[in-house]
């Protein structure tokens, strides 16, 4: 097993790999920002390692600064967690260029699935069910693009090769938009990404944001665990996520999971990955592929009871692959509320000190959180506190008991989103399931 592993993240997530670490003997460096010196997985870690200012750029984006502190740190292996660099194929690759063991896919396989475009064509040929769209980028001759939007059919939706969290994409309605818009979104995904390559798909207008997590040892070992529904979002950001997705059949699970897993055998694909796609009349769609840990992956390990971060650490360290695809079943369900430091009407982040944290608790409840009373959120990073995960034998049963962890949770000194949490588990639609991913913004008035 791995000796000693340098977390390369913060808050929850940063929290969650240290606890795993801990639970295999693993010795842990938590790298931090000064403006992070308080973060529980900082104060808990064997060794810890300043890398910069609270600014991301100079610090957790710094990867001379982390690599150094591997170095200086004697570490074994780096863990990227999500978000900041963890899928970033130049980063992947320079670890294990200077000597040390990267927790995820090979650079490669992240370049590859990093690149909407090249990621869409290598699922095509892996069997992977796709998006109509221009299968491949589009190029600066005008009356082509109308013609592939014609061939299509309107609506299309216009998308940033490079692009991710909602960012590069457009909507086009009618063909005289349709030049203006394709110029708008290469000019955000060349100042977002750094590139202004764009390709266009036909426009689902109420699909459901469903997604397969999969892990493989790169060895032509793989296995899926079974689906995600995602969505609840919020300008394509996910609010609430639950596994299993409701009305999923087990032959439609079986159905996507296999050709999930032959396409992780296909790539060459190492670690805990998800295939993300969108469904609609029964059909699913393959939107991207996320090669990392997911913010969502507590209620996956709640109905599965697979430790995915465990599973990460063991196949990074050589080890087979832990599971077979028939131990994995299905007990019960489980849902997940992402707790922000926002306004819960406005969405404003709302940093500062917590001036009193009280976890909630009992039967099927899971908490993910660095949070404490006396901790400062910072203004520099993501809003996210913390997680609330409730898990019961029946989808009603979870739903219930995450009403009571919403009901005990106290969180003061900071606005938060609880308030949007409590209010989103009383809708009748939400009870029911199966909303699509526009339904929390039609019901905001956004």
């Amino acid at each position: 097993m791995l000796e000693k592993l340098l977390i390369a993240n913060r808050g929850e997530i940063a929290l969650r790999i240290l606890r795993a670490c801990r639970e295999l003997d693993i010795k842990t460096v938590a790298v931090h920002s000064s403006a992070d010196r308080n973060l529980k997985h900082v104060l808990l870690a064997d060794e810890t390692v300043c890398i910069g200012p609270p600014k991301s750029a100079d610090s957790y984006l710094s990867m001379p600064a982390i690599i150094s502190a591997a170095e200086v740190t004697d570490a074994i292996a780096i863990h990227p967690g999500y978000g900041f660099l963890a899928e970033n194929a130049d980063f992947a690759e320079r670890v294990e260029q200077s000597g040390f063991i990267f927790v995820g896919p090979r650079a490669e396989t992240i370049r590859l699935m990093g690149d909407k475009v090249s990621a869409i064509r290598a699922m095509r040929e892996a069997g992977i069910p796709c998006v109509p769209g221009s299968d491949g980028p589009l190029g600066e001759n005008h009356d082509e693009n109308i013609k592939i939007a014609r061939s299509i059919g309107y609506p299309v939706i216009i998308k940033a090769s490079g692009g991710g969290g909602g960012r590069g994409m457009r909507v086009v309605h009618t063909e005289a938009s349709l030049l203006n818009t394709v110029n708008l979104t290469r000019g955000e995904a060349l100042a977002a990404f750094g590139d202004a390559t764009v390709y266009m798909e036909k426009f689902l207008e109420r699909p459901r944001h469903i997604e397969i997590q999969v892990l493989a040892d790169g060895n032509g070992n793989a296995i899926h665990l079974c689906e995600r529904d995602c969505s609840m979002q919020r300008r394509h950001q996910k609010v609430i996520e639950e596994a299993p997705a409701p009305g999923i059949t087990e032959a439609q699970r079986e159905m996507i999971g296999d050709r999930c897993v032959r396409a992780c055998q296909t790539i060459g694909y190492r670690g805990a990955g998800t295939f993300e796609f969108l469904y609609q009349d029964d059909e699913f769609y393959f939107i991207e592929m996320n090669t990392r840990i997911q913010v969502e992956h507590p209620v996956t390990e709640m109905i599965t009871g697979v430790d995915l971060v465990r599973a990460q650490l063991e196949i990074a360290a050589g080890r087979p692959m832990p599971y077979a695809q028939e131990d994995i079943g299905i007990r019960g369900h489980a849902i997940e509320c992402r707790i922000n430091a926002e306004d819960p009407k406005t969405f404003m982040p709302s940093p500062g000190p917590i001036t009193l944290w009280h976890a909630p608790g009992g039967p099927g409840i899971r908490v993910d959180s660095h949070a404490y009373s006396g901790y400062d959120v910072p203004p520099f990073y993501d809003s996210l506190i913390g997680k609330v995960i409730a898990h019961g034998e029946t989808r009603q049963l979870a739903i219930a008991r995450m009403r009571n962890a919403l009901a005990e949770i106290v969180v003061e000194g900071i606005k938060t989103n609880i308030p949007l949490h409590r209010e989103i588990c009383q809708h009748t639609a939400f009870k029911a399931g199966g909303t699509d991913i526009h339904y929390l913004e039609k019901r905001l008035g956004l």
